[in-house]
């Protein structure tokens, strides 16, 4: 496909408020675009070079977008920048300087959508002396063979800014249609994206093989796993009724979740959200080939900071530090990690997914060489009481522990969704709503009074419905920022604005600026409440004009942005509305 048809859909999709209508113009561009591009362009749409395990980036800074568009259009830098400040989108400027632009193009023949991607990939694959230039040029390049609106996307698309809103649910659902005609694959399709965690190799399996291509993707080395989450219940007592008495109960360990894959002397870390993280952690991967006894594996384990002197887990706060780019050795060394392994997916060249989790705990145990002293089993009993499993809860609280997990003996491993089969209870489950909740930046509010010199009110927050692939608001938070706070999160949020209220957002209020969905923040409140004012849960609360928002919200944590997690990974609404039910339950009593 020629890139031009391609941004011409790229500025429909943009244009629309409807979810439903971007499925419908995302199918239709879909259906157009061969075998030997669609990965190419679902990585486009998804505003990535490839899968996030593979860690590649762009290593664009918008200075360098500037000095491109500069040599293209042969506008000043001078022009380049103050038009910027005033449109707030460097795509938007490239696009009316190169309207305006008397420049001759440099090609006769346009780009395609797999030449505008190669040339992608030479430029995050630069590096060394002279890189920046190869980066330039290759770009301006591009720029001064495009049409002005080719051009808005080339330059937003390195720098992040796409700003198209089509999340990974509504990418395969408009895959199924294009493919299809209707909807009915994309239940298959998101458990083979679950297993894979590539868009872009689903998309290209889906064109070459059809549907039997998608039902051949297996569980593959060195391609994480979504990984499985648990729900939350309140008491002792609601967890053994709701697994039906007999349990595992394991320890709950706050540090880093760590998929861990091996083959012979090869090893290689995933964290949360799937984001390679090898290199942080030489002391795991050494001990994986140390203690490991198995040619190729596949599994999990939380990653603590460890006091050997006095064999103590250290607190979250410390184990943070290990997460550095920079003197990674040398803190390895001052602050070693233990792995507790809580799980295993694939052993040997089978998957151990559908396997029960006894049977999955087994084989964990078998693995590790009983003399591992950096790798071990969590910490697990096997109860049906609901006394025995406080007494261990207590016994975790005491040692410094989040809490614990329970597990039902007989589930399988359920990638990329949070089920029963897996459920926490922390010490914070104490309070009605102590627990923290995780949610996505909807939209800002302006600053008045003394917090107008910060362009900074309050935000706008919503949790995501996984059903409907739409975020629905829940709270406005305008209170507990710090100056440095305001100043940050004003800087973060004026580069993602959108004209308009995003497609896959649910909302009855207005911000004063609307934000593409992109950043996760921890947020503490007393209470969930019923609000007719809020979308969350809105058609599940038992009135269609009333929804559930927070009462007394908060936002906690020394690093406001949770990095570690997409939008999509924020609360889900689905968790809200139990929550909500369980308030009525709880018991300051265990």
């Amino acid at each position: 496909m020629q890139f031009k048809e391609f941004a011409e859909y790229f500025q429909r999709i943009e244009s629309v408020s409807s979810r439903l209508k971007m499925i419908e113009i995302l199918a239709d561009m879909f259906k157009k675009i061969d075998s030997s591009e669609i990965s190419m362009a679902v990585y486009m749409t998804q505003g990535v070079l490839a899968a996030p395990y593979e860690g590649i980036e762009f290593g664009l800074a918008t200075k360098m977008a500037e000095d491109a568009l500069s040599i293209a259009t042969g506008k000043d830098k001078n022009e380049i920048e103050s038009l910027y400040k005033k449109s707030g989108d460097l795509g938007l400027s490239a696009e009316m300087l190169m309207a305006e632009s008397k420049l001759r193009r440099m090609r006769s023949s346009s780009y395609t959508i797999g030449m505008v991607y190669d040339s992608m990939i030479k430029i995050s694959k630069a590096s060394g002396k002279g890189s920046k230039e190869v980066k330039v040029r290759t770009l301006a390049e591009v720029l001064a063979a495009s049409t002005p609106i080719e051009c808005k996307y080339i330059i937003r698309y390195p720098l992040g800014q796409l700003r198209l809103g089509a999340g990974d649910s509504t990418i395969l659902e408009a895959l199924s249609v294009a493919h299809t005609g209707e909807r009915r694959m994309k239940e298959e399709l998101e458990h083979a994206y679950n297993i894979c965690s590539d868009l872009g190799f689903i998309a290209e399996e889906l064109y070459k093989f059809g549907e039997k291509g998608i039902k051949s993707i297996k569980v593959t080395l060195f391609r994480p796993i979504k990984p499985a989450l648990a729900e939350r219940l309140p008491t002792p007592e609601q967890i053994i009724d709701r697994l039906g008495g007999r349990c595992a109960v394991e320890q709950k360990y706050d540090g880093f979740r760590c998929q861990v894959h091996k083959s012979g002397n090869t090893v290689r870390i995933y964290s949360r959200n799937l984001e390679e993280t090898t290199d942080m952690f030489p002391d795991i991967v050494k001990a994986t080939k140390d203690s490991i006894e198995a040619e190729n594996v596949i599994f999990e384990g939380e990653a603590l900071a460890y006091n050997e002197k006095t064999s103590e887990f250290l607190p979250f706060q410390e184990t943070i530090q290990r997460k550095r780019k920079h003197d990674v050795k040398a803190m390895s060394e001052q602050m070693p990690l233990h792995l507790m392994a809580f799980d295993i997916i694939y052993l040997n060249g089978k998957s151990y997914m559908d396997l029960p989790y006894n049977r999955r705990r087994e084989e964990l145990g078998r693995i590790i060489s009983q003399n591992s002293e950096r790798i071990t089993l969590s910490n697990m009993v096997i109860t049906k009481s609901a006394k025995e499993l406080n007494k261990f809860f207590e016994e975790s609280i005491e040692s410094g522990l989040e809490g614990i997990v329970a597990k039902d003996l007989n589930s399988s491993y359920i990638a990329g969704a949070r089920k029963f089969s897996w459920i926490k209870l922390k010490r914070s489950y104490r309070g009605l709503l102590s627990d923290t909740l995780d949610l996505v930046i909807l939209g800002y509010y302006l600053g008045k009074g003394s917090r107008a010199e910060f362009k900074f009110g309050g935000l706008l927050c919503g949790v995501y419905n996984k059903k409907s692939d739409m975020f629905e608001t829940i709270s406005r938070i305008g209170t507990g920022f710090s100056e440095d706070n305001m100043k940050k999160l004003s800087s973060l949020l004026s580069k993602i604005r959108a004209k308009s209220k995003p497609a896959r957002v649910s909302s009855l209020i207005n911000p004063d600026f609307w934000v593409d969905p992109v950043y996760v923040v921890t947020v503490r409140a007393d209470e969930i409440t019923r609000s007719p004012m809020h979308t969350c849960c809105r058609n599940n609360s038992g009135d269609a004009e009333v929804g559930y928002a927070l009462r007394f919200p908060r936002i906690i944590g020394t690093d406001l942005i949770r990095e570690d997690k997409r939008a999509e990974d924020c609360t889900s609404s689905e968790e809200i509305d139990e929550l909500f039910k369980q308030q009525k339950k709880v018991t300051t009593k265990f």
